[in-house]
């Protein structure tokens, strides 16, 4: 089991940067695929960035290719944002899967944090 808590949103303008981060508790956290999704009001929760377990592997959205960056060390997992756009605007939820397979689907992450806010302005 792994609890996850993610903090570093904000408020920022466009263009600007972010740097958010999910502490992770648990034996266990090398043995999970981490990533990071968003949810913006009124929309589905989306996939944002995966990392493998062993950080040898990232996969990313195409709408933040390119501008976002996920890493992690032993106990955390980070999103670097720049270049940030207004539609960058939501609450984003790190989350961790058991296996390496279907990583951006929503519901075949097992843990999930509470989530931070992260709102650009125009």
């Amino acid at each position: 089991q792994v609890q996850l808590v993610e903090s570093g949103g904000g408020l920022v303008q466009d263009g600007g940067s972010l740097r958010l981060s999910c502490a992770a508790s648990g034996r266990t956290f090398s043995s999970y695929t981490m990533a990071w999704f968003r949810q913006a009001p009124g929309k589905e929760r989306e996939f944002v960035a995966a990392i493998s377990r062993s950080g040898g592997w990232t996969y990313y959205a195409d709408s933040v290719k390119g501008r976002f960056t996920i890493s992690r060390d032993s106990a955390t997992v980070y999103l670097q944002m720049n270049s940030l756009k207004p539609e960058d605007t939501a609450a984003y939820y790190c989350a961790a899967k058991d296996s390496e397979l279907q990583i951006t689907r929503v519901a075949l992450y097992r843990y999930w944090g509470q989530g931070t806010q992260v709102t650009v302005s125009s």
